[in-house]
């Protein structure tokens, strides 16, 4: 029987191949899909949950390769993809589309699809309609609402039929026209009552998250203190359960010299992938105009020798051609005069 040394080892364990020598740890886990349990796990043990949008395949590829715990399918595809000034215009049909796109992109993490203006807002009925589309079709393993106390009734009515649904405070998108535009809230003490009052609110119906979007730090950390569902921050400071921000400020997606879009304040970027696409594409446009792509390793495709006698025939013919239909178009130009 072959004797293994004590000091090289290899087992299986939950169905992990586990390699390694004496004194070294436990290596590579598989990793696992991200669901709303996990999320509660976090929560209770004290660590940060990330979230990030996306919104096409690649993107949902770079976030879900990074590792990040959620992804939000956000209406904020509106203004990053779609071109438009708010989240308004995005119709239902939008959202679904977007949303098939990231789930073929991303396996482990919770993917949260926002429900859009006017897809739910109608009656319970068309609320609960669409974001079951949204679930089926759009292979979304939560959603998400915008509102506090005024959303209860539909949050609750979603829980009953088993679907996910994180909750969306402070700063609304949707609703700046009767916010009067893209305002911070909760600058106030009887705006941070209101603001509390709507965190119970849903955090009774089912919500298994919170969204505080645009509130000062301090009230950030207050109205994280005053549920026991994780708060997601966006702009509401370091004290939340974790922080989203939209992909397209973090990377500098935006940011190019015809059409610049600063972040907002609170959002830290992490790169600027503008200024990188903006180069290679510029260098693509000048090598093509100088001939110097595409170059002899660009075109790998082999033919014999044979069929490259052939063809080289051929190309001479061709030449030949193009050369006897040049000097008679340039004979009738000069008849012309």
């Amino acid at each position: 029987m072959l004797s293994i040394p004590k000091s090289l080892y290899c087992f299986t364990r939950s169905s992990t191949l586990i390699c390694g020598l004496r004194g070294f740890s436990e290596v590579a886990k598989p990793r696992r899909k991200v669901t709303v349990s996990t999320i509660a796990s976090k929560y209770r043990k004290g660590e940060k949950i990330t979230m990030s949008t996306a919104y096409t395949y690649p993107e949902a590829l770079w976030v879900d390769q990074a590792g990040i715990d959620m992804i939000l399918v956000g209406d904020s595809v509106g203004m990053t993809e779609m071109g438009y000034s708010t989240t308004l215009p995005v119709q239902l049909e939008d959202t679904l589309l977007f949303c098939k796109c990231v789930s073929r992109g991303a396996k482990f993490p919770l993917l949260i699809g926002d429900m859009p203006f006017g897809s739910y807002e109608e009656s319970i009925s068309q609320c609960i309609h669409n974001c079951i589309r949204v679930i089926k079709e759009g292979q979304m393993d939560a959603i998400k609402l915008e509102g506090g106390v005024r959303r209860k009734n539909e949050v609750a009515a979603l829980s009953q039929c088993g679907i996910a649904v994180q909750g969306h405070i402070g700063l609304t998108p949707q609703s700046i026209g009767a916010m009067g535009g893209f305002k911070i809230q909760g600058k106030t003490f009887d705006g941070v009552m209101k603001l509390i009052e709507d965190a119970k609110a849903l955090e009774a119906a089912g919500c298994f998250s919170l969204v505080l979007e645009c509130v000062p730090e301090l009230v950030g950390d207050i109205l994280t203190k005053s549920v026991h569902i994780p708060t997601i921050g966006i702009g509401a400071g370091a004290h939340c359960s974790g922080q989203v921000l939209v992909l397209h400020d973090m990377l500098g997606l935006l940011d190019h010299p015809m059409k610049r879009k600063s972040p907002p304040s609170f959002c830290k970027q992490f790169g600027n992938v503008a200024e990188l696409a903006h180069g290679a594409l510029s260098q693509y446009r000048e090598e093509v105009k100088n001939g110097t792509f595409p170059a002899p390793e660009n075109n790998t495709y082999k033919i014999t020798d044979e069929e490259r006698e052939k063809m080289m025939e051929l190309l001479a013919k061709v030449e030949k051609a193009a050369g006897i239909k040049m000097e008679s178009e340039n004979d009738e130009t000069t008849k012309l005069y």
